[in-house]
């Protein structure tokens, strides 16, 4: 019995010599992941900083601090209410990138950094936007970005970290100077489309009378073209019954019953009512005279002829 109650006692001693063991390893051995970082205290005191890879500590002696992440951060803060120039109230989201550069300085320096980048923001963001106007601070958004950008990194600096980029997610007014804008916007709009409008019409009405113009070119053109080839049409006409005249040496007699033939047509109007026989004619009356066997008139005289059986006249 002896020796059997001797051996569990080893046996327990040995299970526990064991698991001693295995608890030392554990919290000496550490393997620390890629873009992680860990703050070592030894004996309660900053020790060193451990980089990404296998590491031992000293069981008991050395603790090792929750690892920091050295990847970029991304961090957006609720909206926060910011008085402008113009004694206006706008709500205004913001989002901070910002990198670990120091794990210890983000460990000893600072207690929360993520709120303490919060609260600076909310307070560099017053007192900038506080120098613009409403419509300021809607378009200079840029503006704002690169203030807070270089205020938060020199702020945090000394806190081990590195502020890359600051970002305005949305400005928003009070309603009702949105409802303001928008009603500023709508004339806006229906001004520039009454002018476009306006400039259409326009540009239409130029073309339109310049359309007609040429038109009215042309035409008078083509009319004036018509009127000299018919005018050229009746002169060489003329001119061919003229020539066929001479050539057929016509009588006097015969000149003066045709000049008897076209006297009807002349008179045939219904505005005629009074036909002059100038003096020119009067080598044509003579012949007349000889057809008839009547005298003729002087040549120097000028004679009436009636029309529609009017008395004549000389």
């Amino acid at each position: 019995m002896g020796d059997g109650a001797g051996a569990l006692a080893w046996l327990f001693v040995v299970a526990v010599l064991l698991v001693f063991v295995v608890i030392v390893l554990v919290r000496s051995v550490r393997i620390i992941p890629q873009a992680r970082a860990g703050v070592v205290e030894r004996l309660g005191k900053y020790q060193r900083t451990l980089n990404p890879g296998l590491t031992v500590l000293i069981p008991f002696v050395d603790r090792l601090l929750p690892l920091l992440d050295l990847r970029e951060q991304v961090v957006s803060f609720p909206p926060q209410p910011v008085i402008t120039e113009d004694n206006l109230v706008v709500s205004i989201d913001t989002v901070v990138y910002f990198q670990v550069t120091d794990p210890r300085a983000a460990t000893y320096e600072i207690a929360n950094y993520i709120q303490a980048v919060e609260q600076l923001t909310t307070t560099t963001l017053r007192n900038v936007v506080g120098g613009l106007n409403l419509e300021e601070a809607l378009t200079s958004r840029d503006q704002i970005n690169g203030q807070l950008r270089g205020v938060l990194d020199e702020a945090t600096g000394r806190w081990g970290i590195r502020v890359s980029r600051v970002e305005l997610k949305a400005i928003d007014p009070p309603l009702s100077i949105q409802d303001s804008m928008e009603k500023q916007m709508r004339a806006e709009r229906d001004r520039r489309a009454a002018i476009l409008t306006a400039e259409g019409t326009k540009q239409s009405a130029i073309l339109t009378a310049e359309g007609e113009r040429q038109s009215a070119i042309l035409k008078a053109e083509g009319d004036a073209k018509a009127a000299i080839l018919r005018a050229d049409g009746e002169s060489q006409a003329i001119q061919k019954v003229f020539d066929a005249i001479h050539k057929g040496n016509p009588t006097q007699k015969l000149l003066a019953y045709q000049y008897l033939q076209i006297l009807p047509k002349i008179a045939s109007g219904t505005s005629n009512k009074l036909w002059i026989i100038p003096s020119e004619v009067g080598e044509a009356l003579k012949g007349i005279g000889n057809v008839l066997g009547t005298s003729t008139p002087d040549a120097g005289d000028t004679a009436t002829v009636p029309m529609d059986g009017q008395e004549p006249v000389h």
